[in-house]
């Protein structure tokens, strides 16, 4: 757990579910930073229903009182925002659930419910048009002219989120099987790493189809393509192809020219833009090419402080990101019961494919 100082105002807290388990941070109203920070390392559980709201619950409260308690201050959240993994196909019983629990927990007049790229979006770029995309193992893009928002893409690594860290690797990979076989397209180069990491190309099958984690190891593979890429034509035509689809993903979701005043903004977020030049150069000449108004950023922050700032938003009136039934949907509590009973929700606008 981080603590940054202590604070005598009014909180908002701010929520990331993900993979790889759930991070929660304290704010105030008037700072952006968060205050304190702490992690749980089990990720939230799914089922049958979609993403477990009891499970959720039964690691958020003990980490926020414990925020709390750290600051000296009583329960005085104003707001919350949380953002998840899946809360757009598997939000279902979050949406049902947390407003209610956490009005009854914490007093919370107001809390947003985003997907995770959502809370990416508001770290990255915060409350202006613009576009940003999310890319680690999957890939996603999200963009929006602040009347509606367009997505493209995470939609898995069997259907799509191409260009991502499971999609680089899975490519890296398929060139060194066809170096192991003699086809053509092959990399001897990256078959080698394959062998270093994985032992003999022959048993490679073998211990990935049965794993559950198959994208995480796919994913794993895509820093050695990266490596590979200065001194082989196969793993850099990999990077190349790999920036071809992400600058598509960004061109289908900017706002399209004349919506803004200097240009799409594209944030790049997400730990595969951590691979450096040899994926970031060929990424930089293609959004140029497919989107000569764009201006590439890297993101200002995470989806941990983007979900602080929508709560943030709530708290001072101010959220301009369109609503949307489950990319973002805010429950309002009533305030002569004080939580979320019987609560009002804000309305939403719609979202493009």
């Amino acid at each position: 757990m981080e603590s940054h100082g202590h604070a005598t105002e009014e909180y908002v807290l701010g929520v990331d579910s993900g993979g790889s388990g759930l991070r929660v941070a304290l704010g105030t109203v008037r700072g952006d930073a968060p205050l304190a920070t702490a992690a749980c390392a089990e990720p939230v559980r799914t089922g049958p229903s979609g993403i477990d709201a009891a499970h959720l619950l039964d690691q958020l409260l003990p980490a926020v009182r414990q925020l709390l308690a750290r600051q000296g201050g009583g329960d005085r959240i104003a707001t919350g925002a949380i953002g998840a993994a899946g809360m757009a196909t598997l939000g279902d019983q979050l949406r049902a659930e947390l407003p209610a629990a956490l009005a009854d927990a914490l007093g919370l007049r107001q809390l947003a419910l985003a997907a995770d790229a959502v809370t990416a979006y508001a770290g990255a770029v915060g409350q202006r048009a613009g576009a940003v995309v999310a890319a680690g193992t999957g890939l996603i893009a999200l963009g929006t002219d602040l009347t509606q928002w367009r997505r493209a893409d995470g939609w898995g690594h069997l259907l799509g989120d191409s260009g991502g860290g499971a999609w680089i690797g899975r490519a890296g990979l398929d060139a060194a099987m066809r170096a192991h076989d003699g086809r053509r397209g092959g990399s001897p180069a990256l078959l080698a790493r394959l062998e270093a990491m994985f032992g003999p190309a022959t048993e490679l099958p073998g211990r990935l189809y049965p794993r559950t984690d198959r994208p995480a190891v796919l994913a794993s593979f895509a820093p050695e393509v990266a490596a590979c890429a200065g001194h082989d034509a196969v793993a850099e035509a990999i990077l190349r192809e790999a920036a071809c689809h992400i600058a598509e993903a960004a061109a289908a979701v900017c706002p399209p020219a004349g919506a803004h005043d200097a240009g799409c903004e594209v944030a790049l977020t997400g730990g595969l833009f951590r691979m450096g030049d040899p994926l970031l150069v060929p990424l930089r000449e293609e959004l140029a090419r497919q989107l000569p108004h764009a201006r590439a950023v890297p993101g200002s922050g995470d989806p941990l402080l983007g979900s602080l700032r929508i709560a943030r938003a709530l708290a001072t009136g101010g959220l301009l990101l369109p609503l949307h039934p489950t990319l973002l949907r805010v429950a309002v509590s009533p305030p002569e019961t004080g939580t979320t009973r019987g609560a009002t929700e804000q309305g939403s606008r719609p979202v493009s494919h």
